[in-house]
């Protein structure tokens, strides 16, 4: 599989990349726990991903939140797919444009998610059997240990594994370890709590 710049202009890259930003900014997580009665920002550990949505609304809405940001992340991506060519580096940078634009969102202070629901997205809209088999460890591990922090962390690294080995490092592997590094970046309060064995776990109570 060849990712190659394609023949497109400079203007394309550039609206693409902007939409996939803004399309990131969406708020999944805020307008599901508005719906709900819920700030979900001001709740459990006020972050606005599927987890907390889960904590505090219910697993019903948790996981439409997830589904929510998966389909925003893999709508950004398909967009330049479509527009610009199938394995383009623009859909490669829309793709860590929509997860930047998850977490850090312009219209919300730069205080957006984690990005995990939105990287499975991504990665499935580009490497499809690659992303949905990590999204099957996901969901094994979650299963097993109630650690979301731990599975999403596994799932970025066998991604970046399987990007590496089956594609190659440059650039699809280079962009799947961009994506884990948002990942792990995001997660590093949860990897000191998963470290001294206080991460909170799926069916508990935060303390």
């Amino acid at each position: 599989m060849n990712i190659t710049w394609q023949n497109a202009s400079v203007l394309q890259y550039i609206v693409c990349i902007v939409a996939a930003y803004l399309i990131g900014n969406i708020p999944t997580g805020d307008l599901i726990g508005k719906h709900t009665g819920h700030n979900v920002r001001q709740e459990g550990s006020k972050n606005v991903g599927a987890t907390n949505v889960m904590r505090t609304a219910g697993v019903k809405w948790g996981l439409i939140t997830f589904a929510g940001d998966f389909l925003k992340a893999y709508l950004a991506v398909l967009i330049p797919r479509l527009w610009v060519g199938q394995y383009s580096y623009c859909a490669l940078l829309c793709g860590l444009a929509v997860v930047i634009g998850h977490n850090w969102p312009v219209f919300f202070g730069f205080k957006g998610g984690k990005g995990i629901s939105c990287t499975a997205g991504a990665a499935c809209c580009i490497f499809l059997w690659q992303g949905a088999l990590c999204c099957g460890l996901f969901l094994v591990v979650m299963l097993t240990t109630k650690l979301v922090s731990l599975s999403s962390l596994m799932m970025v690294t066998l991604f970046f594994l399987l990007i590496l080995f089956t594609v190659g490092f440059v650039p699809a592997g280079l962009w799947a370890l961009a994506l884990a590094v948002l990942a792990f970046w995001r997660h590093r309060e949860n990897i000191k709590r998963l470290l001294n064995g206080t991460e909170n776990r799926i069916g508990h109570s935060k303390k």
